[in-house]
């Protein structure tokens, strides 16, 4: 199995490929048909948060095999940062007039979420599934 993959999100089209990749890893982990559909969800929002607020970045996805497998995923961005992690992290916070749900809703579908962002330089979201 290839271990790591990128893929750059720099257009609408990327965030489909980024899911598909997704799916494509977690497939092979063996993670169940629902948890691939929780994993391209959590992709979907985090990449189309990124061409939103910062035009695009690089979304890195690895296998996990110890201490379990598992699938990380490294999105990372050269925009603008987030002023206020914890504000952005609340269900309903918005910058752009949206629902406010997608980092606060990438968090819940997954088993592991970090983000960190420097106002300036960007922001890092580090997520992680790992296979039942």
């Amino acid at each position: 199995m290839q271990g790591e993959e990128d893929v750059p999100v720099r257009a609408e089209a990327d965030i489909l490929t980024a899911r598909q990749t997704g799916k494509a890893f977690a497939g092979r982990l063996g993670f169940s048909d629902a948890d691939a559909v929780l994993i391209a969800t959590a992709i979907s929002e985090i990449a189309r948060n990124m061409l939103e607020y910062a035009r695009g970045g690089v979304m890195h996805f690895r296998a996990l095999e110890a201490p379990r497998a598992g699938l990380e995923i490294q999105a990372q961005d050269q925009g603008p940062g987030i002023e206020d992690l914890e504000l952005a992290m609340r269900d309903g916070y918005s910058t752009s007039g949206g629902l406010g749900l997608g980092l606060p809703g990438a968090k819940r579908l997954m088993d592991d979420f970090s983000i960190s962002s420097k106002p300036g330089a960007g922001t890092t979201v580090v997520m992680r599934k790992w296979v039942p």
